[in-house]
C-alpha cells in the first residue's frame, strides 16, 4: 500500500487497506428524493438521501480510482475536533473502487447489503467495511441519513446537523426516519431490478446493476444508531433477511443516562439471523465493562425473545468508534501530528493491533453474509480462533 500523503497544498492523505476478495470493485453515487415523506428535521421538503452503491466490477483499463469523501463533508467531520478545513484530504484520498465502472454480469445476481452509519456520522466512514464485501461479491448500498450530519447533493449544497439535541424524542424521530429511508431504498432497488430508474433523482445506475441484484437474499449492518436502524428494519421489514448490530442499543436514552424500551423490536425479538458485535467502555477505575447481550438489557432481551440462529462477538479492547474506520484514520492523524498525542487510546482504546481488530471485524461480517445470504457454511462463526486473538464469543 501506498504511504500516507502528507501535503502541504492538498492536506493529509489517508492509507486505506485494500480489501481481501477477488472481485475489482466499483461505486456510484445516487441521489435519491421520496415524495411520499417530507423531512422529519423541519426542512418543509420532500425526504432526500444520498446514497452509493459498491459492487463486484468488470475488470477494465485502469482508471482513476473514486475519492473517499467529498471535500466539504470531511471537512464539516473534522470541524469536530478543531481542525481546519483542508487539513485532512478526504477528497484526494483514494479508494479502492472505480467510480462507475459497470458491474461484472458474469457473476450473475448477487445478495444486496444496506449500511447505515452512527447517528451524527456519514456513510462514508464504514467504507473499510463496506469495500471488503464488494470485493467478495456483495453488492452493498450506504445512506445517509439527511439531517442528522452533513451530506453534499449533486448540485453542489451541503445539508448539515440539523437535529438539535440528543433527546428520547429526537431519537424516535431518528430511528422512524432512518427504518424508512431503507424500506424506501429497498423499493428503490427494486425498481432498478425491474428496469426502471425513473426513481433516481440523479446519478447513473451503473451499467449491468438491474440484472446484478439478488433481492431474495437481502442483509443490513451499521454502526451505532446504524446497528438499531437494522435491527428496526428487519423488524418491520421481512425483506431484510439478516442483519448484525455494531456496538448500537436498541433502545433510545432517557434524561438520567438509564435506558428505556421505546420500540418493540427487543421484547418481541426477530425470527432471522442477527449478529452483535460489540466493543467495550471504561467505567471509573479503569475497568473495562463490555457491551454484550449480557451487560445491556436491551441486547439481552431482544437475544432471549428471538428464538432464530444468533451470535454476539465481543471485542474487549474495542471502543465505540473502533467499528468504524476511524480505527485505521485517527492513528495516521496522531502519528502525523496532526491531533493531539493520546488521542487514539481515549477515543479507540488500547488495542494492540487496530489493522488486525478491523481484518477480524471484516472476516465475521463477510462470514455472517455469506453464511446467512449466500447460504455457505462458515465454520469461523462456530467458536473462537487464534485467527482473531482479539474477539470473544459470547454465549
Amino acid at each position: 500500500m501506498a504511504e500516507p500523503v502528507a501535503d502541504s497544498d492538498a492536506g493529509f492523505r489517508f492509507d486505506l487497506p485494500e480489501p481481501s476478495g477477488p472481485y475489482s470493485i466499483g461505486t456510484t453515487e445516487l441521489h435519491l428524493v421520496d415524495e411520499d415523506r417530507t423531512d422529519p428535521w423541519g426542512a418543509e421538503a420532500d425526504r432526500e438521501l444520498m446514497t452509493s452503491v459498491w459492487y463486484p466490477a468488470k475488470r477494465g483499463p485502469e482508471r482513476e480510482r473514486a475519492a473517499y469523501m467529498h471535500q466539504e463533508v470531511g471537512d464539516e467531520l473534522f470541524k469536530r475536533v478543531e481542525l481546519d478545513p483542508g487539513t485532512v484530504d478526504v477528497q484526494g484520498t483514494r479508494t479502492s473502487a472505480i467510480t462507475d465502472a459497470p458491474l461484472d454480469r458474469s457473476l450473475g445476481e448477487r445478495p444486496v447489503v444496506l449500511y447505515s452509519p452512527g447517528f451524527g456520522s456519514v456513510r462514508g466512514l464504514g467504507t473499510v467495511h463496506v469495500q471488503e464485501l464488494a470485493s467478495q461479491g456483495y453488492v452493498v448500498v450506504t445512506m445517509d441519513h439527511t439531517g442528522e450530519a452533513p451530506v453534499r447533493f449533486p448540485d453542489g449544497h451541503v445539508d448539515t446537523d440539523r437535529v438539535g439535541d440528543f433527546s428520547p424524542e429526537a431519537i424516535r424521530t431518528a430511528v422512524e426516519a432512518r427504518v424508512a429511508d431503507a424500506r424506501f431504498v429497498l423499493d428503490r432497488l427494486e425498481e432498478i431490478q425491474g428496469g426502471d430508474d425513473s426513481g433516481i433523482e440523479g446519478g447513473e445506475v451503473p451499467r449491468g446493476l438491474e440484472a446484478g441484484l439478488d433481492l431474495e437474499n437481502i442483509g443490513m449492518f451499521g454502526h451505532s444508531m446504524g446497528g438499531a436502524t437494522s435491527i428496526h428494519t428487519m423488524y418491520e421489514d421481512e425483506r431484510v433477511d439478516a442483519g448484525i448490530d455494531l456496538d448500537g442499543t436498541v433502545t433510545s436514552r432517557q434524561d438520567d443516562g438509564e435506558f428505556e424500551k421505546r420500540f418493540p423490536v427487543a421484547l418481541e425479538g426477530l425470527d432471522r439471523p442477527f449478529m452483535f458485535m460489540g466493543g467495550s467502555s471504561v467505567e471509573e477505575g479503569g475497568e473495562r465493562a463490555p457491551h454484550t447481550h449480557r451487560t445491556f438489557d436491551d441486547w439481552g432481551d431482544l437475544w432471549d425473545n428471538s428464538p432464530g440462529w444468533k451470535l454476539d462477538i465481543n471485542f474487549p479492547q474495542a471502543r465505540h468508534m473502533s467499528f468504524t474506520d476511524l480505527q485505521l484514520t485517527l492513528p495516521q492523524l496522531e502519528d502525523a501530528g496532526i491531533v493531539p498525542e493520546g488521542t487514539v487510546r481515549e477515543s479507540l482504546g488500547d488495542a494492540p493491533d487496530r489493522p488486525r481488530l478491523l481484518r477480524s471485524q471484516n472476516a465475521y461480517i463477510t462470514a455472517f453474509f455469506d453464511e446467512h445470504l449466500k447460504h455457505e457454511p462458515q465454520p469461523i462463526l462456530d467458536g473462537e480462533s487464534p485467527e482473531h486473538p482479539d474477539a470473544r464469543f459470547i454465549d
